[in-house]
């Protein structure tokens, strides 16, 4: 399981140049005027990480495959989107693909990039496009009530939820609040997810910095750290333009290039952390001389569900599971030496996977 991130963000503010680094594509065209994006590209990309190299030099695999992430450039908004200014009906269908919104703010000062709204101010640019997406919510839901009025006549029970749970979201969006901020219990998550909201989506503000500021940002992407905080949402501090020029390097120059510019690692790897984090995802491994490969799953997933994400079959007839920590696999050079050390476990049906296990599965065909 991998997942779609979508990247927004006013005209102008480098989200497409993020896109191409990020990609390491040139899809999205990135030029000096707005809608330089009409349809939505979508690029996938390997997870970045390092244990999984580790794990194929100890087990001598054959081939690494990492876990993917896609990102989708979307098409810049403007104010009055929800109305169908600019692309904004074009936007909004877009965004309801994703499952989560990457919101690339400007935080750099340069008078060869035009803004379209004539000033540079990261938080106005949030509230624009939220304010969109709560707008569009907000005539959405009230549709969604209108033409649920026959099933509650008839008593249709789904129909009595989902009323519930609108109304909920409208209260929200009404008192000036995203609906991701309505608390929603396990037993509804399901409905809620089904409604599609807009405004539910997890948010990542991404700031885009000048190549000087990447490694420790400046005033304006401290200003939406705080308002990240008090959302509840992530946040990361990027230079796309460092991000583009690392991605045409090849790894040992990529490497003494972020040294230079004081950074440890390069943007993509935070994005994707603060990416997995925002939606409670994690990685599992599985290994052997074939191959090495990571899996994507939720933070929580039991064995059987775990098993899944290889092969529904795997699910179905789940036996067990063979377990071993990915530092007890590394100290014991392999799985022999983890069995040996006891540090292989067996788990059943109940087993809540954790970051960094290496699995092999048992299962009936």
């Amino acid at each position: 399981m991998g997942f779609r991130m979508g990247i927004v963000g006013l005209p102008n503010v480098g989200k497409s140049t993020l896109f191409n680094a990020l990609t390491r594509t040139a899809a999205a065209q990135a030029a000096n005027f707005p809608f330089c994006t009409i349809e939505p590209n979508v690029g996938e990309v390997a997870v970045p990480d390092r244990r999984l190299d580790t794990l194929a030099g100890i087990a001598g695999s054959k081939q690494i495959i990492p876990t993917r992430i896609t990102f989708v450039d979307i098409a810049g908004l403007v104010k009055g989107a929800s109305k169908g200014e600019g692309l904004g009906n074009q936007f909004l269908a877009n965004i309801r693909e994703v499952d989560a919104i990457a919101h690339v703010l400007r935080c750099f000062a340069d008078d060869d990039v035009t803004h379209v709204e004539g000033r540079v101010d990261a938080l106005a640019d949030a509230e624009v496009i939220e304010t969109e997406l709560m707008i569009a919510d907000m005539e959405s839901i009230e549709r969604r009530l209108a033409n649920l009025q026959r099933k509650l006549k008839g008593g249709d029970k789904e129909a009595a939820e989902q009323q519930d749970l609108l109304k909920r979201a409208l209260v929200a969006l009404e008192d000036g609040r995203p609906a991701r901020t309505v608390e929603v219990s396990e037993d509804e998550r399901k409905s809620w997810d089904m409604l599609q909201l807009l405004t539910a989506k997890p948010v990542l503000y991404v700031c885009n910095v000048d190549e000087g500021e990447a490694a420790k940002g400046n005033a304006m992407s401290d200003k939406v750290a705080e308002m990240a905080a008090a959302q509840g949402a992530g946040h990361v501090v990027i230079s796309a333009k460092i991000e583009e020029e690392i991605s045409q390097l090849d790894n040992e120059e990529s490497e003494m290039f972020l040294t230079e510019m004081g950074l440890t690692e390069a943007g993509l790897d935070r994005l994707i952390r603060a990416g997995y984090d925002l939606l409670g995802l994690q990685t599992y491994f599985t290994v052997g001389p074939k191959e090495a490969r990571a899996w994507t799953i939720r933070k929580g997933t039991l064995a059987p569900q775990a098993a899944g994400v290889i092969h529904g079959d795997f699910e179905k007839g789940f036996i067990r599971a063979e377990t071993v920590a990915y530092d007890d696999y590394v100290a014991g050079n392999g799985e022999s030496g983890a069995r040996e050390a006891g540090k292989l476990r067996v788990e059943g049906k109940t087993y809540e996977v954790k970051d960094g296990d290496v699995l092999h599965f048992l299962f009936n065909t």
